[in-house]
């Protein structure tokens, strides 16, 4: 009887810790947390449990804008940009293909806001075409600062007649608040919050799509959540399974808008008073891309080259991932 119980309480001692290891197993994904509403998927993914659900554990690095997710992704430091600009993506694959692989890309125009200019209350200005000698933030970022040239010189107005400064997201309120700037190229949240406080107002919404597309309901894919290659070669199931938690937080924002808005209020700048208010970009995984959306996204890109932001063609279904 001595016998049976000690080689159970054996039995018992080796397995438990398997068992252990087995429920607490996670596999490790470094992610560049860019704190922009268009980064929702990954608060809602983390808020809702799906990347745990995925035996995933995230290590988020805070990374500001588009460059510095790309030169991580370079690196090798992160695995997944959560929100890339697709001018940069491109940029980064031209020179290193396959280092920013897109699971997932955002559209954005008249409906589905993101960029817009704005400009400082009691200014006077009431179009982009009245920015002429008016001092203009953007985001920081080849990307941002190559559309809000474009879009200044679709409304007539040159390089020369306006002072353009490229400033972190967050530093927009501040600036226009305290009028040391005139206008922004500036994104979401940024803007919801300055129009909360009363401070700026909206001149266009979807400039992109309006003034580089040639249709202001065209869905602009100007960002996405990105992977690079190597990581998609090396561990191939644990980018699925993220794809898929992903994919899981799509669906729940698109279903549930106003609940998802509540994880922008502890993962961005967003007060929890300006949430509500805050429009979000379509979300698509590359999967669920249309033949349309892959041409609107060629045009973009297109664009991009035509003008020198590019320094060459680049055929955009080779940077979409589709799992």
């Amino acid at each position: 009887m001595l016998a049976r119980r000690l080689v159970l309480t054996l039995w018992i001692a080796a397995t438990l810790p398997m068992l252990g290891a087995d429920a607490s197993a996670q596999d490790k994904i470094r992610v560049g947390n860019n704190p922009l509403a268009a980064s929702l998927p990954l608060y809602v993914g983390m808020a809702n449990g799906y990347f745990k659900e995925a035996q995933l554990e995230l290590e988020l690095t805070r990374l500001l804008g588009g460059p510095p997710n790309l030169a991580a992704l370079i690196a090798g430091q992160i695995d997944v940009a959560s929100n890339l600009t697709t001018i940069d993506g491109i940029n980064g694959n031209i020179k290193k293909p396959g280092v920013a692989m897109y699971i997932a890309i955002n559209a954005q125009n008249r409906t589905y806001k993101m960029e817009q200019f704005m400009v400082r209350k009691g200014l006077g200005v009431t179009t982009i075409a009245g920015l002429k000698g008016k001092k203009i933030l953007t985001a920081p970022g080849p990307a941002n600062l190559t559309m809000a040239r474009a879009v200044l010189k679709a409304n007539g107005v040159n390089e020369g007649e306006y002072q353009l400064d490229q400033l972190d997201l967050g530093q927009h309120v501040n600036a226009l608040v305290s009028g040391t700037a005139d206008a922004a190229y500036t994104l979401e949240p940024a803007g919801s919050i300055l129009r909360k406080l009363g401070a700026a107002e909206t001149l266009e919404y979807g400039i992109v799509a309006k003034y580089v597309l040639g249709d202001a309901d065209a869905n602009g894919w100007i960002a996405g959540t990105a992977m690079s290659s190597d990581f998609l070669k090396a561990k191939p199931d644990v980018a699925r399974r993220f794809a898929v938690a992903w994919a899981k937080a799509i669906k729940f924002i698109e279903a549930n808008p106003a609940e998802a808005r509540k994880s922008l209020a502890k993962n961005t700048l967003t007060p929890d008073d300006v949430v509500d208010t805050v429009p979000l970009v379509k979300f698509t995984m590359t999967q669920d891309l249309t033949a349309k959306d892959v041409a609107d996204f060629q045009t973009f890109i297109d664009f991009s080259s035509n003008n020198g932001i590019l320094s060459e063609k680049f055929d955009v279904s080779k940077a979409l991932h589709k799992f």
